[in-house]
């Protein structure tokens, strides 16, 4: 595995260039340094607490591997990274990442909506066990067949619902080629936050996540397999701040980047 400097996007991350199986990939890197804390549902590294870096890591399209944490671990030791850190994967193009800016914070999106859909799908949808990769195999999610079977989910008269996300335009769409998904947005902000209000922002970016995507004009609310990481400096004796929600000051500059940064990707995904 190899990897060179590329150039670098807003907000103190970098692109860069490896090489891994005969596949030219690329992957984003956040050098974060001491005194960060980071709020992520990220593959490697999840969950509330300090992190050195972030990294968006590109995989190939099908992705073969059962154990992504440890792949992104490798990533990040060849760059020469230490400490906690969290790691992001996607099939998407990395080097198409787009950003959005608003008053000292800054959103990084990378943006594959191929496969795409509800957040509240079926029961049916949930059941096969998730690993990179399988939820970005081509072909519509809602099929006739799916919706024809008797006591399916995937209901004909579902599909003809007005407004329902089912439509029989969907089920009968012939397979698609390989298109790759995942949306994975990385926030920064300059200003500490308290621990509840890292959820918020979480669920802030989330919000803003669909909001643009509607804008777009796609019917969905996002895809499988999307992640957000959070990274604010850690708080003092004050606590950081206690909201950001997306009417608070901070929740709402988290707000318009991240929908600046996902319309943008969302317009030119494949």
């Amino acid at each position: 595995m190899s990897s060179v400097r590329l150039r670098p996007p807003a907000q103190r991350g970098e692109l860069r260039d490896r090489h891994e199986d005969g596949h030219r990939l690329h992957h984003l890197l956040w050098r974060l340094g001491p005194g960060v804390r980071v709020c992520s549902s990220a593959v490697l590294g999840g969950g509330i607490g300090p992190r050195a870096w972030i990294l968006n890591a590109q995989v190939p399209g099908g992705y073969p591997r059962l154990d992504p944490d440890r792949h992104l671990a490798e990533i990040a030791a060849a760059e020469g990274l230490t400490g906690p850190g969290a790691g992001l994967m996607t099939a998407a193009d990395v080097a198409a990442y787009t950003t959005g800016h608003d008053g000292g914070v800054t959103a990084t999106v990378t943006a594959g909506l191929g496969v795409r859909g509800w957040a509240a799908a079926p029961d049916t949808a949930t059941r096969a066990p998730h690993r990179p990769g399988t939820a970005e195999v081509p072909g519509p999610p809602y099929r006739s067949e799916d919706a024809e079977v008797p006591g399916s989910p995937y209901r004909s008269e579902d599909a003809e619902a007005p407004g329902s996300p089912y439509r029989s335009e969907d089920a009968k769409a012939p397979a698609s080629p390989f298109r790759p998904g995942t949306v994975n947005i990385v926030v920064t902000l300059p200003v500490a936050l308290s621990d509840a209000a890292l959820v918020n922002a979480v669920a802030t970016a989330t919000e803003a996540k669909v909001q643009a995507l509607l804008d777009a004009g796609l019917d969905c609310s996002g895809t499988p397999t999307d992640a957000v990481c959070v990274a604010a400096p850690e708080p003092g004796h004050d606590g950081g701040e206690p909201f950001a929600g997306p009417r608070s000051t901070w929740g709402a500059r988290i707000a318009r980047a991240v929908h600046t940064a996902v319309l943008a990707g969302a317009r030119t995904a494949p």
